[in-house]
């Protein structure tokens, strides 16, 4: 009996040190560091096509320097088993223009250990393929059907025959919705059609150059990471590769972001194991400190959204000044309860604090909205502008002014006064797709 659990005491000592391995920074970064090397090795050998990130893991894989501006967001859920779906809130539009002008596309995303292609790849991805090319069929009047290829790739080996049968039997649908919605399918010259490539690719698949011999689009999805046992595999100098490790960073990242990573690249590898927490937290305060800094010494300017004449603005969280004027309320959201002391009992402020991740998901659905969407009702009745800031200008603070949009005003962009409507989040994202809400 004293045997085994000493066995079982050891066992457990074992997995908890591979858990800390797993989470630790040096192991992650220098882990994310191979994997960008075999992107970049895959983009050199395309270079006249565009390189993106499938958002939020493929950003720590693709080096600003050389990737397109783009993003792209395919989710895997929308890939998982029994869970497939062509998601009218995430419909991608916006990257076929990309693709018709470069014809192709480079797209990148990892996986943690047990597999070799993420979900998103594997399945979203190929829907998404299929179903415009269906939705462009139908919504296109004398089409040579013939030429037009709307088939289901799916990787060999990663998807079943069973799972891809299944998937094929809802294309058609899923291209109605698409094809019944409002959003306008841009003319593409050949249908989408995804490839994969992965670090186990032996030889690099060649696409024709010429309009002339050209068939289709290729979607290249690089799946970045190298599948290992057990997700983890010992290198010679001096780390341990952890598979898929951009995923999920606000476990091990100490808030290093990628547009840090990539910075500060050079300095963060060559950084010891010892002295690197030290290091990362440096970067990330003294950007934090420029940045407060920076903005201290402009002007206030918050972003108007100009569909409904600047009742509705956006800035980050470091644009927001204690100065605000009478006319002004403001919908504060931070990953930290520490908002400005100037703002602590103002009833034109409503802070709100936002957990990172995935929790921060769930909590904007069941918290954030409930809260903010009173409080921009109250002011906008009041005549007041209001202005939505986090922490990059760019998450948080567009969802909460969709569902505004959604909720208050009309199609011509004025205050209706009251709530319309309860299905926010759909009506919202396709608000965002159709661009009524850029500045």
């Amino acid at each position: 009996m004293g045997g085994m659990m000493v066995h079982e005491d050891g066992v457990s000592l074992a997995f908890s040190e591979l858990r800390k391995e797993s989470k630790d920074i040096h192991n992650r970064i220098h882990s994310v560091a191979e994997d960008a090397a075999f992107v970049d090795q895959v983009h050199r050998s395309y270079p006249r096509i565009p390189l993106i990130p499938n958002m939020r893991c493929g950003a720590w894989y693709t080096d600003p320097g050389t990737a397109s501006n783009e993003r792209a967001y395919f989710k895997s859920t929308d890939g998982h088993t029994g869970n497939w779906s062509f998601n009218l809130r995430r419909p991608n539009l916006h990257i076929l223009p990309l693709i018709c002008a470069h014809a192709g596309l480079l797209l990148v995303d990892s996986t943690r250990a047990g597999k070799r292609v993420p979900d998103a790849l594997s399945k979203t991805v190929p829907i998404w393929c299929a179903v415009i090319n269906r939705a462009v069929l139908k919504t296109t009047p004398d089409m040579n059907t013939d030429a037009w290829n709307t088939k289901l790739y799916t990787p060999p080996g990663v998807v079943s025959a069973q799972e891809h049968d299944q998937i094929e039997q809802k294309l058609d649908g899923w291209a109605d919705d698409l094809a019944a919605s409002f959003y306008v399918l841009p003319k593409i010259q050949y249908p989408l059609r995804p490839i994969w490539i992965s670090p186990s690719t032996t030889v690099f698949p060649k696409f024709p150059d010429t309009d002339a011999e050209r068939r289709f689009y290729p979607v290249i999805c690089i799946s970045a990471s190298k599948q290992v046992l057990d997700g983890m595999e010992r290198r010679v100098t001096g780390f341990a590769y952890i598979q898929g490790s951009g995923d999920d960073h606000e476990l091990w990242s100490m808030g290093l972001t990628p547009a840090q990573f990539w910075k500060h690249k050079a300095t963060l590898l060559h950084a010891n194991r010892n002295e690197l927490p030290t290091l990362v937290q440096t970067l990330t305060s003294s950007t934090n400190t420029l940045d407060a800094r920076t903005n201290s010494n402009a002007s206030f300017h918050p972003t108007p959204i100009h569909h409904v004449h600047g009742r509705l603005s956006i800035c980050t969280t470091h644009d927001i000044r204690s100065s605000i004027d009478a006319e002004l309320a403001v919908v504060y959201l931070s990953s930290t309860d520490q908002a400005p002391p100037a703002f602590k009992d103002r009833p034109c402020v409503l802070c709100i604090q936002i957990p990172q991740g995935k929790k921060g998901q769930h909590h904007f659905l069941h918290s954030v909205l409930p809260q903010a969407i009173p409080f921009i009702l109250l002011h906008l009745q009041n005549a007041r502008r209001i202005c939505i800031a986090c922490e990059t200008g760019t998450d948080t603070s567009i969802g909460v002014a969709l569902a505004a949009l959604t909720k208050f005003f009309d199609e011509s962009g004025e205050f209706c006064g009251e709530y319309k409507g309860e299905n926010v989040l759909s009506t919202s994202c396709q608000l965002y797709q159709k661009k009524k809400i850029v500045p």
